[in-house]
């Protein structure tokens, strides 16, 4: 069973509602169903294809004391029956104090893309200057300044929502920008 159609949905419920009823021709039909999709579960958890095995035998085990929690509706069969083989392949992994672990030379080497401490403070500093210098501008200017590079609004747009000619808008942003070069490149 490779996609979770309606169809299969509704089959998967039928077959639910039969092995509640203990049924086990349906717990057949339901093992040939999904066990494919199960054990691929139980196999990356675990980790070894024999392990795996005795997991989904006790997967089954589960779904057949189980099987009449299930609820029509309430989640798709397949993720219900998905979950327990994951739990209980993670109980497995847990009890069996297994880990998947490789050599360390196996390992990969990560870079930390992060800036280290000096240039991270740097930064830091630089932001906080082109902070100092926005408020050293009029506010005109300021409000300008921000509405065209933070929130990509053209002078045009601008000069419209402020009621001014759009050569005002220019201005005030031109004469803004200078001031700025000239504050920030103070540093």
């Amino acid at each position: 069973m490779t996609t979770d159609t309606l169809d299969e949905r509704i089959q998967l419920c039928e077959m639910l509602r039969r092995v509640a009823a203990e049924d086990r021709d349906a717990l057949g039909e339901l093992y040939r169903m999904t066990s494919a999709r199960l054990f691929g579960i139980c196999l990356r958890i675990c980790g070894d294809r024999s392990s795996a095995e005795d997991v989904l035998q006790e997967v089954y085990t589960i779904i057949w004391k189980r099987a009449g929690a299930f609820q029509v509706g309430s989640i798709y069969p397949i993720a219900w029956l998905a979950t327990i083989a994951r739990n209980r392949s993670i109980d497995w992994v847990r009890a069996s104090g297994r880990r998947a672990t490789r050599p360390i030379e196996e390992a990969v080497d990560v870079a930390d893309d992060r800036p280290d401490q000096r240039v991270a403070a740097e930064r830091a500093e630089a932001v906080q200057r082109l902070y100092d210098c926005l408020d050293e501008l009029s506010a005109p200017q300021r409000d300008a300044i921000r509405t065209a590079f933070v929130h990509g609004m053209t002078y045009a747009e601008i000069a419209d929502a402020r009621d001014v000619p759009i050569g005002t808008m220019k201005s005030w942003v031109r004469r803004g920008l200078l001031q700025l070069r000239g504050c920030v490149g103070d540093v």
